[in-house]
């Protein structure tokens, strides 16, 4: 055979790049996709099924001690929480966290227990997080796991940039435009294959593109330090999970021991941070362990989704004293522009405008899996005909 024959042209390198990063990478990108759409709205949806605990104070009422709350709840509950949070709002129920149990609401004028958070509603969520990130393994499978959704995030983002390469047109005119842009009706078929894949890539390949690249820096710690050297920022220690870790909602901790937790000044300190950020609408705190001398204090400006209103102040267990305090601003370039990957990966960095896009682009992405493997195996199944025809023209 010569060199002429086996030679492919940049184009069809791209193609066939493009082709097997999509048929391997296919089915788990399809999973990432479904799972994200059902994740988008998780935080606006657990809020409308809390909105029932809402709390109904008497004119000019008085929220209770924090050490007489949570005092109260110990006894009654037999454990203690992993963390608090207090909102601004005089209706909003004193929220317990006990991170993988229901998280309870509470009183916080009288100490009643309310209720706690829908059970089902929580386990389906952590289930669908569990599927996203993992793909559903067990603990100790999960390092495997995140291996996989990582490869095929990466596969993703090189399908994304070859695709516009693809479908390039020759010549820019207004039929050859229509036939990448505007989705066809007719039965299912090769040509309307091609079509919904061209156009499903061209409409939503920048929101696809920017939750696959805010993905690859979540998964890989080169990505993650690339990310910190581009802004001239020195990469910070340990893992990316840890990393990702710290940066969910601080609410979200590991369970404590039912053993007793010094509760006395708790009041005082959120006080002091109450002071520290005036305006504040959610305060959480993470209850110490008994041989902690700090407690960490994180500080909402917004209503989830922005990084930049989010700060930390560390104090003192016992004297209040200032240990640390952290806004957004304080951070380096580095950490800001990793804060904001993040909550771009969800869209929530633009509101629910950007969570809506979000959610039409990875639903896009599921069509553009289904209509990319179609043309897959229609391409498997032509050139297996071609074979058998070649094969019958040589025997006759």
């Amino acid at each position: 055979m010569s060199f002429a024959k086996l030679s492919m042209t940049p184009r069809q390198v791209l193609f066939w790049i493009h082709l097997t990063a999509g048929s391997v990478a296919g089915l788990v990108i399809l999973v990432l996709s479904v799972t994200g759409v059902l994740l988008v709205y998780k935080r606006q949806v657990l809020n409308w099924a809390d909105r029932s605990f809402q709390t109904i104070s008497a004119s000019g009422a008085q929220r209770l001690p924090l050490e007489r709350l949570l005092t109260k709840l110990q006894a009654e509950q037999g454990r203690t929480p992993a963390a608090i949070t207090l909102r601004s709002e005089s209706t909003a129920p004193l929220e317990l966290d006990f991170g993988r149990e229901p998280t309870l609401f509470v009183n916080p004028y009288t100490g009643q227990l309310l209720g706690e958070e829908p059970p089902k509603l929580r386990a389906f969520f952590s289930e669908v997080e569990d599927l996203h990130r993992w793909l559903g393994a067990s603990p100790e499978s999960r390092p495997s796991g995140r291996a996989i959704t990582g490869a095929c995030t990466l596969s993703f983002m090189v399908l994304l940039i070859t695709g516009p390469f693809l479908w390039w047109p020759k010549e820019w005119t207004w039929r050859n435009l229509k036939k990448i842009t505007l989705l066809r009706r007719g039965p299912w078929s090769r040509g309307r294959d091609w079509n919904w894949h061209n156009a499903l890539g061209f409409w939503c390949a920048v929101p696809l593109l920017l939750i696959a690249v805010t993905g690859v820096i979540m998964s890989y710690a080169w990505a993650n330090n690339l990310l910190y050297r581009m802004t001239g920022s020195p990469p910070p220690q340990g893992s990316v999970a840890a990393q990702s870790r710290r940066e969910r909602d601080p609410r979200q901790a590991k369970n404590q021991a039912s053993e007793t937790i010094r509760f006395d000044g708790l009041e005082t300190l959120f006080a002091r941070a109450a002071q520290q950020e005036p305006a504040w609408t959610a305060i959480s705190i993470r209850l110490p362990n008994p041989q902690q001398d700090t407690l960490t204090l994180s500080i909402e400006r917004g209503h989830g989704g922005r990084p930049d209103l989010r700060s930390q102040l560390t104090l003192d267990a016992v004297t209040g004293a200032l240990v640390r305090w952290e806004p957004f601003s304080s951070y380096n370039r580095g950490r800001q522009w990793r804060a904001w990957a993040r909550f771009t990966h969800t869209g929530e960095a633009f509101g629910i405008v950007g969570q809506t896009i979000a959610a039409l682009a990875s639903a896009g992405a599921s069509l553009l899996v289904f209509t990319g493997l179609s043309l897959a195996l229609r391409r498997l199944a032509g050139r297996k005909n071609q074979s058998g025809a070649r094969a019958v023209a040589a025997r006759s």
